[in-house]
């Protein structure tokens, strides 16, 4: 069994077929049919089954995808450490970022890390916040950037930043730039929020939700709206309220399209992450690009205060651990 053979069975999978691989790789139909073949025979089980005209995974096939994702990525880190040695300064570098970091602090880093490392071939990949840590783990992205870490063994999460969440308000809301001493008081508000939607981890309706029961408080009238541009265009047009995050409203805080309203017993914050496979390789260029996004990410960690007190230190490794 080797890293063709597994990475052949992965791209069946994720084409659907095999008619979709073999124009993926680039190979003819037989041969892709001939490499799961013997692969199966190898294994002695099948790894696919044909349901209503449709290729789908066995029960083998999926048992076998966890590990096969993982020898694949291992065969990679292999190839790009033996080509490090000789090549410091380029090589691909693939960072995969959750839709609504990709933002203007983002295009900064994007922008400096270009300029300084010109040999690199970078790339940029947008996802939910689940589709960030799984490209990771398949290798098809070196650095991730996402909401909050999950319970991943095989992923290893860094804390970059605690970014506080605020109440905005469209600038005509009677109540804006004021100060409520109780979130209660918004209650009877119309709020705008994410769908539930699974893998994002974006403040989503039932973060809202959650702010008011825990205060004993019932559920509160809510719109889905699942594009941040929408939603801030929904806010400035007087529609309702909406929890966002500092950095995803500087802009039009600034240029007065929007408001905020202070609210005294709110203390709500969200965990942006970086993503690597735990015992990767990362080639220099990779561990420059880790170091940019730190020191920025730090930068705006020092200066995020709210209550005119300041924020523990975001920077740490998050420790995913099974329980006993």
């Amino acid at each position: 069994m080797d890293s063709d053979a597994l990475n052949t069975f992965l791209v069946v999978h994720r084409r659907g077929g095999i008619s979709n691989a073999a124009k993926f790789l680039h190979r003819s139909q037989p041969a892709i049919s001939r490499r799961i073949a013997l692969l199966e025979q190898e294994l002695g089980v099948p790894l696919f089954e044909r349901i209503a005209g449709r290729t789908r995974l066995s029960d083998a096939g999926r048992v076998l995808i966890p590990y096969a994702e993982r020898a694949v990525a291992a065969a990679q880190d292999a190839e790009q450490a033996i080509r490090a040695l000789t090549k410091q300064n380029s090589g691909p570098v693939s960072l995969a970022v959750t839709g609504t970091l990709a933002d203007g602090r983002l295009s900064g880093i994007m922008k400096r890390f270009v300029a300084e490392n010109p040999a690199v071939a970078f790339a940029l990949r947008t996802a939910t916040s689940a589709e960030v840590s799984d490209l990771i783990r398949r290798g098809e992205a070196t650095i991730g950037l996402r909401y909050n870490a999950d319970r991943a063994d095989d992923l290893a999460y860094e804390l970059v930043l605690r970014e506080a969440l605020q109440v905005v308000c469209a600038s005509d809301h009677p109540l804006a730039g004021k100060r409520v001493k109780r979130l209660a008081e918004l209650r009877g508000e119309r709020w705008i929020a994410f769908p539930e939607t699974r893998g994002r981890r974006e403040i989503a309706a039932a973060h809202v939700f959650a702010l008011f029961l825990t205060q004993g408080l019932g559920g509160v009238e809510w719109t889905a709206v699942d594009s941040l541009t929408a939603q801030k265009r929904l806010v400035e047009a007087g529609f309702g309220l909406a929890l966002l995050a500092q950095s995803h409203v500087a802009e039009e805080l600034r240029a007065g399209a929007i408001s905020t309203i202070t609210v005294g017993d709110l203390a709500a914050d969200q965990h942006i992450v970086l993503v690597t496979r735990r015992g990767g390789f990362l080639s220099a260029a990779a561990l420059r690009l880790l170091e940019t996004i730190r020191r920025d990410y730090a930068r705006a960690d020092v200066s995020n205060i709210r209550g005119g007190r300041k924020r523990s230190p975001a920077r740490k490794v998050v420790a995913r651990r099974r329980r006993a």
